[in-house]
């Protein structure tokens, strides 16, 4: 009799794929060499704080050692930085970890999930490995004034049910770049009844520019069934650290520290992210650098005719009209990697990472090649 591990897996485990995270980068990397032109993860060139780099230098001969089970000193310094309790925040391995376990604590096959149509990957899996209900939303249409293919609140909130435990939102959206404000955001909680929790992914919170927007945060003291997660992945540079945090009530987050993971983030994430923190100086830089960028780069795709999505990210969504997969594998034989967005349901599409200038530069000149061949 053969063996089969996956008939013996629990159902909502039979039915998930694992996520893709794109090309396979080491290996392209001793391919390209020092020719490669990596902007497809989001990342950010500009690195961290050098702060955050002598932190982590700091914290090498202690290596043998677990790190603080608690985090305590980074949620010291979060509290202060956020400016509420050190028990309403939740650290995680990346903000990846937290949209999971939020969805193990609190969704379950008797309840549904709602998200938004092109929202953030993780949403359906972390619905899926719950064994809930998944309940998609469709975006504002393509051809929406002011925000094509964003979140539609509206119709969110009027799909909420007695079965519905969990929405999740991102603002601003990956893969989209686009964002709903403060106001739209405010109308939408108090439509939300008390049984619901309302999940905010604000991984890319720090290149917002837009005064309309500021963050979910300053509603989660009138909210309890709100949380927030943000990650130091994207503007503090630590995206191979895997760091993030969670900002909820108390309560919630006392729930989420009963299956949180023992030493689920380690020693040099620790001691990065909380000198990164206290340089708000070096995120300034890089939030006018990349919005310096994203502006640049968008009026450079809008001369080849092409249809950029508006964007508050370190990332512009680029929409060809065609099916976009000759056009990244013509990139991708130039040594530039975007991200092809065939899994997100807009195969016409390709999300490209904001570089410093240099790696703009070659993105441009290749593909402006590839559309020429």
């Amino acid at each position: 009799m053969s063996f089969d591990a996956h008939a013996l897996a629990n159902a909502a485990t039979r039915g998930l794929r694992a996520y893709d995270p794109g090309h396979d980068l080491p290996v392209l990397r001793t391919r390209f060499g020092t020719g490669l032109c990596e902007l497809g993860s989001n990342e950010n060139s500009h690195g961290p704080s050098p702060a955050a780099l002598a932190a982590i230098e700091s914290a090498l001969p202690d290596i043998f050692r677990y790190p603080d089970p608690k985090g305590a000193a980074l949620k010291v310094a979060l509290a202060a930085h956020l400016d509420c309790a050190e028990n309403e925040i939740t650290l995680g391995n990346g903000s990846h970890e937290l949209l999971m376990l939020i969805a193990q604590c609190f969704a379950d096959a008797e309840h549904e999930v709602l998200f938004s149509q092109f929202g953030f990957a993780v949403f359906p899996i972390a619905t899926q490995a719950a064994g809930a209900r998944a309940v998609c939303v469709p975006a504002l249409p393509r051809v929406h004034a002011t925000m094509p293919f964003g979140h539609d609140l509206a119709t969110m909130a009027a799909q909420l049910s007695e079965n519905t435990r969990l929405v999740y939102l991102a603002n601003p959206n990956n893969p989209t770049g686009t964002w709903f404000g403060d106001a739209e955001l405010l109308a939408f909680l108090q439509r939300v009844p008390a049984h619901v929790l309302v999940v905010v992914d604000e991984a890319y919170h720090e290149f917002v520019t837009v005064p309309e927007l500021s963050s979910a945060l300053r509603f989660v003291p009138q909210f309890p069934n709100l949380i927030v997660t943000r990650t130091f992945s994207k503007a503090y540079a630590l995206a191979g650290l895997r760091i993030g945090y969670a900002r909820s009530s108390a309560a919630v987050a006392g729930v989420l520290e009963c299956l949180r993971e023992s030493f689920n983030v380690n020693a040099f994430a620790l001691a990065a992210a909380q000198a990164a923190l206290a340089d708000q100086a070096h995120v300034a830089k890089v939030r006018t650098a990349i919005a310096n960028e994203r502006d640049w780069l968008t009026q450079q795709l809008r001369v080849l005719d092409l249809f950029v999505f508006p964007s508050q990210t370190n990332f512009v969504l680029v929409d060809f009209a065609r099916d976009a997969a000759v056009i990244e594998k013509s990139l991708f034989e130039r040594a530039v990697v975007v991200r092809p967005m065939g899994g997100y349901g807009l195969p016409q599409c390709l999300r490209i990472s904001i570089g410093i200038r240099a790696e703009n530069q070659a993105f441009l000149d290749a593909l402006t090649a590839a559309l020429a061949a």
